[in-house]
C-alpha cells in the first residue's frame, strides 16, 4: 500500500501552495501568481541551482548517504572557472576560453566528489563526518582561488549561457531539464540506478548479489560533486561572476528537494521526477513569500519546517505494510 501515495503527498502539497499563493494573488493584487509569465520563469529559473546539486543528491540519500560539501562545491567550481576564463581572456578564442574554464570547474569539483567516496567507502569514514570536512575544505579552495572577492565574468559566451531566453524558457531552466531527463534514464533504466537503489536497500544484499558498493559509492561522490560544478557554472553565467559562497543555500535546499520529493533518509527509495518537484516545491515557497511581501527569513523557516513534515511522512510511510491491500 505504500507505494499507492509514495510521493503522492508533494504533488498535492505543490497544488496547495499554488492554490494559496493565486488566491491571494487574487484577493490582495486583482492579478494571477500562476498565469503570469515572469512569475512562472522567475520560479523556474531560482529552481535551477538547487535542483542540479539535488540530481546528485538523490543518488547519494538513495544509497544511504549525505554529502554536505556540494554547497561549497558550487562555489568552488563558480571561482574556478571564472578565473580560468579570465586569466585566458585575450589569449584564446571566446568558445575556448568558455571550453577550458568549464572543463577546469568540473575537474576541480570533482575533487572534493573523490576524497568524500574514497573516505567513505574505503576507510569507512560516516558520510556526515567525511562531507563535512570536504565542506571545509572546498570553502577554504573557493575563498584563497577568488581572494574572497566575486571573480567577474569576462566571457560573453558564460553571461549568454546564463541569460538568453529559448522558446520563451530560460537557457538555465533548459539546461537543468536535459539534466534531469538523463538523470531519470539512468536511476529507473540501467543497472547503475538499480545498484544505487540496492546498496541503499539492503548494502549486505547488494554485496551478495556481486555488486561493487566501494567503487559505486566512490562514483557516487564524484557524480555528485560533477553535478554541483554544473550549478556552479549556471550561477556564474546568471550572475556574471563566480563567488565561493555561491552555493551555500544549496546545501540545504537540495537536500530539502531531495527529501521533500519522497525519497527516504534511510535509503533504497527515491526518485528524480520525485526531487523535481521538491525543487519545485522550495522555488515556490521562496518566490511566493516573497511575493505577498513576507520577510526573507521566514524563507528559513518554511522550508526547515516542510523537511520536518516530509520526514515524519516519510517515517509513517515506513511503518504501513507493505502488502498488496
Amino acid at each position: 500500500m505504500r507505494h499507492l501515495y509514495r510521493g503522492a503527498w508533494s504533488c498535492v502539497f505543490l497544488i496547495a501552495l499554488l492554490a494559496a499563493f493565486e488566491l491571494w494573488a487574487r484577493l490582495a493584487f486583482g492579478s494571477s501568481f500562476l498565469f503570469n509569465a515572469n512569475n512562472a520563469r522567475s520560479i523556474l529559473l531560482a529552481a535551477t541551482q538547487p535542483l542540479l546539486v539535488a540530481l546528485g543528491m538523490t543518488f547519494i540519500i538513495i544509497a544511504g548517504g549525505i554529502d554536505l560539501s556540494v554547497g561549497f562545491t558550487v562555489g568552488l567550481a563558480s571561482v574556478v572557472a571564472t578565473q580560468m576564463m579570465l586569466l585566458l581572456d585575450g589569449s584564446t578564442g571566446i568558445w575556448a576560453s568558455m571550453l577550458i574554464g568549464c572543463s577546469a570547474a568540473i575537474l576541480v569539483a570533482m575533487v572534493p566528489g573523490l576524497v568524500n567516496g574514497v573516505l567513505v567507502a574505503r576507510y569507512g569514514v560516516p558520510p556526515f563526518i567525511a562531507t563535512l570536512g570536504m565542506y571545509g575544505v572546498a570553502r577554504g579552495a573557493g575563498y584563497l582561488i577568488s581572494g574572497g572577492h566575486t571573480v567577474p565574468a569576462t566571457n560573453p559566451v558564460l553571461e549568454d549561457f546564463g541569460n538568453a531566453v529559448v522558446f520563451g524558457l530560460p537557457v538555465p531552466v533548459l539546461v537543468t531539464a536535459a539534466f534531469a531527463l538523463v538523470m531519470h534514464y539512468v536511476l529507473a533504466m540501467t543497472k547503475f540506478g538499480q545498484y544505487t537503489l540496492a546498496i541503499g536497500g539492503s548494502r549486505q544484499a547488494a554485496s551478495r548479489a556481486g555488486i561493487d558498493i566501494t567503487r559505486h559509492t566512490i562514483i557516487l561522490h564524484v557524480l555528485a560533486a560533477a553535478m554541483a560544478a554544473v550549478a556552479g557554472l549556471v550561477y556564474a553565467g546568471r550572475f556574471s561572476g563566480g563567488n565561493a559562497q555561491a552555493g551555500e543555500p544549496s546545501m540545504l535546499d537540495s537536500i530539502a528537494a531531495v527529501v521533500i520529493g519522497g525519497t527516504s533518509l534511510f535509503g533504497g527509495e527515491g526518485s528524480i521526477p520525485g526531487t523535481v518537484l521538491g525543487g519545485l516545491i522550495i522555488a515556490v515557497i521562496q518566490f511566493g513569500l516573497v511575493f505577498i511581501n513576507v520577510e526573507p527569513f521566514w524563507q528559513f523557516i518554511a522550508v526547515g519546517a516542510v523537511i520536518v513534515l516530509a520526514v515524519l511522512i516519510d517515517q509513517s510511510r515506513r511503518r504501513i505494510p507493505s502488502g498488496r491491500a
